[in-house]
């Protein structure tokens, strides 16, 4: 990558917020999946929680805009799976859900450590997820729909948070350790390379501070030689 190329990554890694998360429970419909995505990454969250729809789905980029190559993602067989996941990073989950418990969005305050769960499009939170939430929100609604669009909810949302957090001073210092940084700028500018890593269960080669292999023809030399490091990817998001 050209200096100027490495320095944009670097500004866009220095917003991030490892903080504040989504979790999209079984939306079904890819472009709402990518629209999602591509919501993340303009608020600077840094990787979101799938759960997979029972029939499953396609990959689709059309309306992430590339953006989903910057957003790390974990996929999830169930909404409690994710939610325990997030917990477990001290997040409180915030269920986009209409409820007795339910406050106005822009009430929340999503300078804490937080993820907000989306259900799916037409059957919303399920019941189960919501009794884990520790918070309810909604959109209030002014005509004669009664719900929006899921990646337009959560864009409207997520803006709030962006707000609140901007204004918390939270966009202004790097939040991102060293090595997240090294290994998002070698998979931002070595796509291929670090999908064959993944797909061959092999660690990403060393790397010096701006994400570059050490030492690339050595390490290409292990590979063939079968003497490279292993990983497992299974439960990594990316």
């Amino acid at each position: 990558m050209t200096p100027e190329r490495t320095q944009k990554l670097l500004q866009v890694l220095h917003r991030r917020q490892p903080d504040l998360s989504l979790i999209a429970d079984q939306v079904n419909k890819p472009g709402n999946l990518s629209a999602l995505i591509r919501n993340c990454d303009a608020v600077g969250i840094h990787s979101v929680h799938t759960v997979v729809p029972k029939e499953g789905y396609r990959t689709y980029r059309g309306t992430a805009k590339g953006s989903d190559y910057y957003v790390k993602t974990l996929q999830h067989t169930n909404v409690l799976s994710a939610i325990e996941c997030v917990k477990s990073k001290g997040m409180k989950v915030v269920a986009a859900h209409f409820s007795d418990r339910s406050e106005d969005y822009r009430e929340f305050d999503y300078t804490q450590a937080c993820a907000l769960l989306m259900g799916a499009e037409k059957q919303g939170v399920s019941a189960e997820a919501a009794a884990q939430a520790d918070a309810h929100v909604v959109i209030p609604m002014m005509g004669m729909v009664s719900s929006l669009n899921v990646s337009t909810a959560a864009g409207i949302i997520l803006n709030e948070a962006q707000y609140q957090r901007k204004n918390a001073g939270l966009y202004e210092v790097n939040r991102l350790e060293p090595e997240e940084i090294r290994t998002c700028l070698f998979e931002w500018g070595n796509r291929d390379l670090a999908k064959y890593c993944r797909e061959n269960d092999l660690a990403y080669p060393p790397l010096n501070d701006i994400g570059d292999v050490i030492d690339a023809p050595g390490w290409y030399k292990r590979v063939r030689e079968g003497q490279a490091e292993k990983f497992n990817w299974q439960n990594v998001a990316y």
